[in-house]
C-alpha cells in the first residue's frame, strides 16, 4: 500500500482492539445494566462478566456487531462531550 493510499482510507477505528476491550470499555461507560437494555443478550442480563460475555460474542455474529455498533457509538458520544 502506498502512502497515498493510506491517507485516503479512513483509520477504522475497531481496528486492533480486542472483543475484551471493547466489551471493558462499554461496561465502564453504560454498566451492565443499561448494556443490558441496549442489546438483550442474557450474558449482560443474567449474571454478567465479561468473560460469559466474550464466549456468547465470539459464537455469535449477529450480537458481535451489535456491540461494535454500540461501541461506535459509545466513541462518538465522547467525542461530543469533549467538544462541549
Amino acid at each position: 500500500m502506498n502512502e497515498q493510499q493510506k491517507t485516503i482510507k479512513p483509520k477504522d477505528p475497531l481496528h486492533g482492539l480486542t472483543l475484551e476491550a471493547i466489551v471493558t470499555a462499554l461496561v465502564d461507560y453504560f454498566g451492565w445494566e443499561e448494556l443490558g437494555q441496549r442489546i438483550e443478550i442474557r450474558s449482560f442480563v443474567i449474571d454478567p462478566s465479561v468473560a460469559s460475555s466474550l464466549k456468547f460474542l465470539r459464537k455469535t455474529p449477529w450480537a458481535r456487531a451489535k456491540v461494535e455498533s454500540l461501541y461506535l457509538f459509545m466513541l462518538r458520544e465522547q467525542s461530543r462531550g469533549q467538544r462541549n
